[in-house]
């Protein structure tokens, strides 16, 4: 069951979502070789009473932090620890808040340092596939609208990816 919102909830949960970018903004600058994921978690808390807003994740099914961290070939939701950040690391910070009994959720992908040249595409066609998902992401649009914009932005890189390769040989 769909449950429709009001303006006022949909303006209520738009800055609850602006809170979380500036959050996760926030992490951004402070992902850094040397940083214990640790350490990231805190500074989710921090900024989380900073901005009255609650952490959602912590507790969340017996999840034990504030923020998920995953790096490299982690694939998601991975709990914040000792593990110190390297440079060259691709890292993703998943992190949700409660504003005003609204859950707002968010991820971003950071580059460390010095990332390598297959890493960066691989950021580079996530985004742009990301981009033409929420440009097709409307009133009246359907998950297949979202799913084909996606993936021919997919297709795109994958076929110059494979002419690439043909080239070479």
């Amino acid at each position: 069951m769909v449950i429709v919102k009001s303006l006022e909830e949909i303006a209520i949960m738009r800055h609850g979502g602006k809170i979380l970018a500036g959050i996760l903004g926030k992490l951004k600058e402070e992902t850094r070789a040397g940083i214990k994921t640790c350490q990231l978690d805190n500074i989710m808390l921090e900024e989380a009473k900073k901005h009255g807003v609650v952490p959602s994740f912590k507790n969340y099914h017996g999840f034990p932090a504030n923020l998920c961290v995953s790096i490299n070939d982690e694939i998601v939701h991975g709990i914040p620890g000792e593990r110190v950040i390297e440079e060259g690391d691709i890292v993703s910070l998943d992190a949700g808040v409660i504003y005003k009994g609204f859950h707002t959720d968010s991820a971003i992908t950071v580059a460390v340092g010095n990332v390598s040249k297959q890493a960066m595409s691989l950021i580079e066609v996530t985004k742009a596939s990301l981009d033409a998902g929420i440009s097709r992401a409307r009133r009246g649009a359907h998950i297949k609208d979202i799913s084909t914009a996606v993936q021919i932005v997919l297709s795109l890189k994958v076929f110059q990816w494979l002419e690439n390769i043909q080239g070479m040989e």
